[in-house]
């Protein structure tokens, strides 16, 4: 409850603000947050996800951080992990997580790194694409001080429509460091 408290009152000093939300009744998602432009994005990413009170939302990290002396500390603020050797395959792994759990979800980056990127990793895509559940996009603006909600939705056939919607959502959306985002990527689907 302390820490509920704690990060409602950063949040309310600094001026930032949730908009939509998820559905209640969502149990099984996939959340893609973005843009992943600084170090920051992961403390609010905390930080809302204590404000929300969406601690069912987990991470994932590779499984070498789970080890002694971190691990519980990983664990407890609702990292998962997996391994990320070549050998092993990322999205089945996350997708055996969906089909072992009644209620789960996780928030990934869609660009997989905080630098400024060309395409969208789509392991995002293929995992709720694979798990049969919904994808829910949230940004990050601090150009507005707001994390804001897409509608749920899943997947269809066309891959290429389905990405241009995950990119058009984060065009304009300024990450604490606006150039690395991702309007750049919305070039690609005028």
């Amino acid at each position: 409850m302390l820490v509920h408290y704690l990060f409602k009152t950063y949040l309310k000093l600094t001026g930032w603000k949730a908009v939509n939300g998820i559905p209640p009744d969502l149990k099984n998602f996939v959340m893609v947050v973005g843009p992943h432009t600084s170090s920051w994005d992961i403390f609010m990413g905390f930080a809302f996800r204590g404000y929300l009170k969406l601690g069912h939302v987990k991470f994932i990290a590779k499984k070498e951080l789970f080890r002694p002396p971190f691990g519980a500390i990983f664990r407890k603020l609702g990292g998962v992990p997996v391994d990320r050797s070549s050998s092993n395959n990322f999205v089945d792994q996350v997708v055996n997580m969906f089909n072992s759990n009644e209620s789960f979800a996780i928030a990934l980056s869609p660009e997989g790194t905080r630098k400024k990127i060309d395409r969208l990793r789509t392991g995002f895509y293929h995992i709720a694409k694979k798990a049969g559940v919904p994808i829910v996009l949230v940004a990050f603006d601090f150009g507005n001080k707001e994390f804001r909600f897409s509608e749920p939705f899943y997947t269809t056939e066309d891959e290429a429509a389905d990405i241009k919607k995950v990119v058009l959502f984060f065009a304009g959306v300024k990450g604490k460091n606006p150039e690395l985002g991702l309007s750049h990527l919305a070039s690609q689907f005028e």
